[in-house]
Order: structure tokens, then sequence, then C-alpha cells
């Protein structure tokens, strides 16, 4: 595997999603992160993958539009209760619906936001169009489908949507970089 044509890869599409959510004033052209938010990833792709790469075919969008929701989720517990967010079973994400409906549980139940509220239709906006920019960057890069390489350019994309999510979380929380004299 090119693990430098992967990186590429992962940087070039999250600095194009962080301009997409920078000009929809969803963030301030930094992408908030903390290193725990980082690493829970890494606990939850495994059966996020699990669930995610069977949508693509018929779901596109949708398999990596998920992802933010989950980043969405983690950095809202990250803020309130780490140390139950860290042990969270990945399930414990999941909609009435499984894993069809985490959006939707996700942003009503995890965040405390109306589904018909002003918040939740900006995010669901900013999550489809960043998606379907995944989406589109996935395409022109003309890998073979279903092949080892496909598998991980997808992985990439499903984490930067889910760092993006996280980060619109974590400023819509009011976190923020600031310059610190030392």
């Amino acid at each position: 595997m090119n693990k430098e044509y992967l990186s590429d890869f992962e940087t070039r599409l999250q600095d194009e999603l962080l301009r997409l959510c920078t000009s929809a004033n969803l963030l301030n052209g930094q992408l908030l992160a903390s290193e725990d938010i980082d690493n829970r990833w890494h606990d939850l792709a495994p059966e996020y993958m699990a669930d995610a790469v069977p949508q693509i075919r018929d779901y596109p969008t949708v398999s990596v539009a998920w992802a933010a929701y989950l980043g969405l989720a983690v950095a809202k517990g990250w803020d309130t209760d780490w140390e139950r967010c860290s042990q969270a079973n990945f399930q414990s994400y999941y909609g009435e619906q499984g894993f069809d409906d985490m959006d939707e549980h996700i942003v009503r139940d995890l965040l405390g936001l109306p589904l018909d509220g002003y918040e939740a239709r900006a995010l669901e906006d900013i999550i489809r169009r960043c998606a379907e920019a995944s989406v589109t960057r996935i395409r022109h890069e003309h890998i073979e489908p279903q092949s080892p390489m496909a598998f991980h350019i997808f992985a990439r994309a499903c984490k930067v949507m889910y760092r993006l999510g996280a980060a619109i979380e974590l400023k819509r929380l009011g976190y923020k970089f600031e310059k610190m004299d030392v």
C-alpha cells in the first residue's frame, strides 16, 4: 500500500472540506481537534467500516457522511463526560434502526437539537455537501472498485469526515484556538 499517496489524498480532502465548512461559517479555517477524539476513531473505525462498506454501492454519500455524525457525537461526549464516552461501544451511537438512522439519533438524542431546527438542518446540509465532495474526490482517483486501495481510500475519507464532524461540534461548543504568549 502506498502510504504517501494515501496521506496526500487525506490531506487534500481535509483541506477541501475545511474550506467548504469555513465558507459555510461552521469552522474558521482551522480544524479543531483533540488527541483523545482522534484516537477514539481508531477504536470505533473497525465497526464503523463494517457497517459502512456494505452501504457504498447503494448509498455512497451516507457511507462516508455518518462518520461526521460519529465525530459530532464523540466531540460532545469529550466535552460532557469523557470517561463514559471513551468506553461507549459503537452500537451506542445507533438509532432505533441501527446504522440507518444513526444521524438522527446523534443530532436529536446526543446533541439535543430538534431535527427540524436551524442548527440540525445546517449540520445536515454541510455534512451532505462534504460527503458528496468526498465521494467525488474518491471517484476522481480512478481506483479499481472493491480493490484493497479502494478500501483504504474510503477509510481515509471516513477518517477525514469523522475529524470534520468533531471539529464542527467543538466549534459549536465554543472551543477555539488561541495564540498564547510563553
